[in-house]
């Protein structure tokens, strides 16, 4: 392998890695911000509380789709670049070329719906979502 195909692979192998960690930053932002609305709601016990913590975690389902989509058209460019796709696009010296990624696994929602992001993010609005019925409707 060429010296100028390792940098370029180094290149993108960088983004990956910024928008993995920009997810993993959002997850914990999204937790955080829920359960300090759960604080809140625990010195005022105003059950909507548990409503406004699910627009937050919608957002963040959302943002955090977004960077996960945009590293797996990024792992695309990676295999592309390193030649083990089963079927490679064409790509030039350290062309960055995210939007050749299109549909499929690198669809908005695949990653939207996909098992690791959900089971993160509904579950959280399932609890708030029960609580918050539980609290209002049942007690």
């Amino acid at each position: 392998m060429s010296p100028e195909k390792i940098k370029h692979l180094e290149f993108i192998q960088n983004v990956i890695t910024r928008m993995n960690t920009n997810s993993f930053q959002i997850k914990g932002w999204s937790i955080v911000i829920a359960s300090a609305l759960l604080a809140i709601y625990a010195s005022t016990k105003d059950n909507y509380f548990f409503l406004v913590a699910m627009f937050p975690t919608l957002i963040f389902w959302f943002l955090d789709t977004y960077y996960l989509t945009q590293e797996r058209k990024f792992r695309g460019l990676y295999d592309d670049v390193a030649g083990v796709s089963d079927n490679p696009k064409q790509i030039k010296p350290f062309a960055m070329r995210p939007d050749l990624y299109t549909g499929g696994k690198y669809s908005y929602w695949d990653v939207f719906f996909s098992t690791t992001i959900l089971k993160m993010y509904l579950s959280v609005i399932i609890i708030l979502g029960f609580l918050f019925s539980y609290l209002t409707f049942f007690k």
